[in-house]
């Protein structure tokens, strides 16, 4: 299990590991066109993850965009993966019928612009290329795999509008089904009121690594292939519910050696985290006691690593039947909770901080920002 590192500067930002180029929607030629379609200008992101098939429509407006459409389906592409390297049967057809759902969304809404993306699952799986191919057949959408690093960069672009005017360190981290990534930015060489907008332009080519003013700096970054889904099944034998939550998290700090900001012991001034995940979304709602997920209160809410640690307290001593019935967590994700909670507690351990921002966002966001950001559809002084 070793972590993915960048090599020299970095992959090319379209780069696949055995992918088709850049997803595009072909219609059939019966395919009727719906009368109902609003605007030309909508865009679609679609995060193929190891877990879950998502998709959102929207518009821009001003310096953000407008959600038109969403779909969201736990699909459970990477059951079966860790023991086989394959793509199995039921999670495939899974998929494929979330995906023929997701096509007739864009058909409905005459999407042009779009970018359809597959993640960890389909980067491991040795049958990717024929699971690509078939759906390319299938459903008429083609998806392109990206890499680790692109995956990372625009779950970094999603965030930008989070990150603190004060902020000069800022650890981003990505909790995903199959993989976290951690990208270390130094925003010291770039004005406060520049910050934001510099992370934003940050979702085209590699990881700029130089110290350059003006211009953010990645110390390092990190995919760990260790996620909600596949750290859970490494410690699927251990019985125990708080032995197991305590090897899984010391076993995601042990694949963290090789990145610089581990082994820097030195403490940071002005720095931040933003944590974008279902697992961080999920202990913040827990923190406000939400009986009924509400974004609103949760994208943005800035927690320290104390409440982070007294909410993964509470879980552990529900125990698996209490998280169950617990509504803050829900009974589509309490399964995997303590994994994403184990994977959580070790970066708090080993970067404690007053300020983890969490962020409602990821991949679809980034998408969307990054398409909407190369066609000049956004106002970024709005």
């Amino acid at each position: 299990m070793t972590p993915e590192r960048p090599a020299g500067a970095g992959a090319s930002p379209n780069s696949t590991h055995g992918a088709a180029p850049v997803a595009v929607a072909r219609k059939s030629a019966k395919a009727p066109r719906h009368p109902k379609s609003r605007s030309p200008q909508l865009y679609a992101a679609l995060d193929l993850g190891t877990n879950s098939c998502r998709m959102l429509i929207a518009r821009p407006l001003g310096g953000h965009f407008e959600v038109v459409d969403s779909f969201s389906k736990a699909v459970e592409l990477g059951t079966g993966l860790k023991s086989s390297g394959l793509l199995s049967y039921h999670p495939m057809q899974r998929t494929l019928q979330a995906l023929r759902i997701c096509r007739a969304k864009l058909e409905r809404h005459n999407v042009s612009r779009m970018r359809l993306v597959a993640t960890e699952a389909c980067r491991r799986a040795r049958n990717s290329r024929d699971f690509i191919r078939r759906a390319h057949a299938e459903t008429g959408l083609r998806l392109d795999i990206i890499t680790a690093e692109e995956e990372a960069r625009l779950a970094v672009v999603s965030c930008a509008s989070l990150v603190a005017v004060e902020t000069e360190q800022l650890l981003v981290i990505d909790i995903g089904g199959g993989s976290t990534e951690l990208v270390w930015i130094d925003l010291s060489r770039v004005a406060p009121e520049k910050r934001r907008n510099a992370i934003m332009g940050m979702y085209h080519g590699a990881f700029n690594r130089d110290p350059v003013q003006g211009k953010p700096q990645v110390i390092d970054w990190i995919s760990v292939p260790l996620g909600v889904a596949t750290l859970k099944d490494y410690f699927a034998d251990v019985d125990d519910d708080a032995a197991r939550f305590a090897l899984m998290s010391w076993y995601f700090e042990e694949q963290l050696e090789a990145f610089t900001p581990y082994r820097d012991l030195k403490e940071h001034k002005a720095f931040q985290i933003i944590g974008t995940s279902g697992t961080i979304t999920t202990v913040a709602a827990s923190y406000l006691r939400l009986k009924r997920y509400d974004r609103s209160k949760v994208d943005g809410l800035v927690m320290n690593s104390g409440q982070v640690d007294k909410v993964i307290r509470e879980y552990l001593a529900l125990g698996p039947i209490g998280r169950r019935q617990d509504p803050s967590i829900g009974r589509d994700r309490h399964t995997q909770i303590m994994s994403g909670a184990a994977i959580l507690t070790a970066l708090m351990r080993v970067w404690p901080t007053e300020r983890m921002s969490v962020a409602d966002r990821g991949l679809r966001e980034g998408l969307l920002y990054a398409q909407m950001s190369r066609d000049g559809a956004l106002d970024m002084q709005a």
